[in-house]
């Protein structure tokens, strides 16, 4: 294990040699109306043979626009790029574009956020890595074929040869990133750009793709400029950091200098927000987190959170033997031919003024067991009962009005708003839907709760495109309250939030707990956010729960090997830690489909302390 002095000399040694890619004095603007509007300016670094340095910020501080001004991808009539980026000598920015066509996928590729936006749903894989081989290189396709299962089985996707013909929608969200990865690395680029490429994957995918960037770049010797605004995740990868706020470069140098001296108050702010798995000790109620003025550097001063659980009443939520299976159909006449078991036999209770948080990776079901629990989905079979009221037994009208004790927030509030309502609007919606009251007492209300998730009440006139993730994410549980619930199902809420909008989110939820009693459902798959933020903690794998228990008992003791597994994937801020591999298995989650008739043998349960059983038979 090395020092920081040891990384920083690293860093120092890396930038010695003559750089693979050099950007001097980079500005960006942007027309905006009959003007020119500066996003990100002056903006200088060098980037060594097999180094990786990392472009750090949150949403809007510049650093996509940096790696999109560097491909030369903006378009030419909206934007303007100024300053130098010399490419083995050759200023990218003021060759032709046919020059550039060759440069890109050749010298340079490029891994975006989201791979089913870079794919091409209709074309298989195979054939998609192919094409950037045939485009750039005088090869036949028995060749290119070749070379393609290569690229697949170097970056551990099992069974190449028999998904080579598959297509995008039939490959996990890590097997797709891992596809992206396949076909950046095709023409081994001098420089690898990955534009978040880990931000909505799961913990175990994230450490799979971060384990196989350290070892391709070992084995082909390609730099890497790697975008993020998870400091995890840089100290893991990144042998030096630049950290930007706002279009400017604030803070550049050797990570572990960056982590243990520095002196921005944003870097600080930054870094103080990263949660860290195991920094809760044997505290057993939640955390706020830590937020810092980014002008001051100065932490705010913020009380612990008070017990509010009213546990010697009845559950306000009571789930049992909860089931949802999802038929497959096939062949010409549609004839079922098997099911996808995706919630088996999930038991568990909520109590008022409690957070209990489901985890696991995507596909172990937790999402379709939050809906079946507020009947957006019928369950198949179990009970749910909300505030003494069954369920699964409710006609229509009765369920309507059993939703106003059970809200959800979901992962996206983009999607979950209409873009053609404004906030205002979408606010008192649900208010007036379920006649609480006037139009007046909507808008009194909307407005209070406005306040309460810090937002200002002039914003309702806005419409959603007006906000940022954060503050739309603030209006969906502005939203949520608006009909008094009892109980808020919060599905992956903060999953995709920058660190700091991330920590403000959860504190918001936090506070909204100890006023208004709330008892949440959170849905995460973000383990170090669930640390912070529970009082029980139920790990789901392929439908079924393999662990529940006081969160301080499942994190300080963890007993199923399904729950080590999660823990030891999460990136840990440490640069000292750069040079280790976690060693995660590259298999996808197994398969929940069984056939027709299928019955899961009973499970039973091991108590390995008050409250706190563990799955003992099936497989793991």
């Amino acid at each position: 294990m090395t020092s920081p002095i040891q990384e920083a000399a690293a860093g120092q040694i890396a930038v010695s040699a003559a750089p693979v890619l050099s950007v001097r004095d980079l500005t960006t603007s942007f027309k905006v109306d009959d003007g020119w509007k500066t996003v990100i300016r002056n903006i200088s670094f060098d980037i060594a043979p097999r180094e990786t340095m990392a472009i750090v910020g949150e949403s809007g501080s510049g650093k996509s626009v940096t790696s999109l001004s560097i491909m030369r991808l903006l378009a030419p009539r909206s934007s303007r790029v100024d300053g130098k980026v010399l490419l083995s000598g050759r200023n990218l920015l003021s060759l032709p574009e046919e020059d550039m066509r060759q440069i890109r996928g050749n010298e340079i590729s490029m891994i975006f956020q989201e791979p089913m936006t870079s794919l091409n749903p209709i074309i298989p894989i195979g054939k998609q890595i192919a094409e950037a081989l045939t485009v750039h290189k005088d090869i036949s396709k028995a060749d290119a074929r070749a070379e393609v299962l290569r690229l697949l089985e170097k970056v551990r996707i099992p069974n190449a040869k028999g998904r080579y013909d598959e297509y995008p929608h039939q490959f996990s969200g890590g097997m797709r990133q891992r596809v992206m990865i396949a076909m950046a690395l095709a023409s081994k680029p001098k420089l690898l750009i990955a534009d978040e490429p880990t931000t909505a994957l799961d913990v175990t995918i994230q450490g799979q793709i971060l384990d196989l960037i350290k070892t391709l770049q070992e084995e082909e010797g390609t730099s890497v400029l790697f975008i993020t605004h998870d400091m995890g995740v840089v100290a893991e990868l990144a042998d030096r950091t630049i950290v930007m706020f706002r279009g400017d470069a604030v803070e550049t140098g050797a990570t572990a200098d960056i982590f243990h001296r520095g002196k921005h108050p944003y870097t600080r702010a930054l870094l103080s927000a990263v949660p860290r798995l195991g920094s809760m000790g044997d505290r057993k109620l939640p955390l706020r987190f830590p937020i810092l003025d980014t002008k001051t550097g100065e932490q705010q001063a913020l009380p612990d959170v008070a017990d509010t659980v009213a546990r010697g009443r009845a559950p306000i939520l009571d789930v049992k033997d909860l089931t949802m299976r999802f038929n497959i159909r096939s062949g010409l006449f549609s004839r079922r031919v098997g099911a996808v078991h995706a919630v088996e036999n999930v038991s568990f209770n909520l109590f008022e003024g409690e957070t209990l948080s489901l985890v696991g990776e995507s596909g172990c079901g937790k999402s379709t067991a939050g809906r079946s629990i507020t009947r957006l989905v019928k369950p198949t079979g179990g009970s749910v009962v909300v505030d003494g009221q069954d369920v699964m037994k409710l006609d229509h009208s009765a369920l309507r009005k059993m939703r106003r004790s059970i809200q959800m927030v979901f992962q996206d509030p983009y999607a979950s708003l209409n873009p053609r309502l404004s906030i205002g609007s979408a606010l008192v919606e649900p208010f007036i839907q379920h006649r609480l009251g006037a139009g007046v007492q909507a808008r009194d209300k909307a407005a209070v709760l406005m306040e309460k998730v810090g937002l200002s009440p002039d914003m309702m006139r806005r419409y959603p495109h007006e906000f940022s993730g954060g503050q739309r994410q603030r209006i969906a549980i502005a939203r949520a309250l608006m009909l008094d619930p009892k109980v808020i199902v919060a599905d992956e809420a903060v999953s995709a939030l920058d660190v700091s909008i991330k920590a403000q989110v959860c504190n918001l939820l936090l506070d909204l707990q100890q006023s208004l009693n709330l008892a949440f459902l959170f849905i995460s798959h973000d383990m170090a956010v669930v640390e912070r933020v529970s009082h029980r903690v139920a790990v789901m794998y392929l439908g079924e729960i393999v662990e529940i228990g006081p969160r301080a008992a499942v994190f300080e003791d963890p007993q199923h090997a399904y729950t080590k597994r999660l823990m030891s994937a999460v990136p840990v801020p440490d640069p000292a830690r750069r040079r280790i591999r976690r060693g995660i298995a590259g298999d996808e989650l197994r398969s929940p489909v069984r056939p027709i008739g299928y019955e899961p043998p009973a499970r039973q349960y091991r108590e390995v302390s008050e409250g706190h059983l563990v799955r003992v038979n099936g497989a793991d």
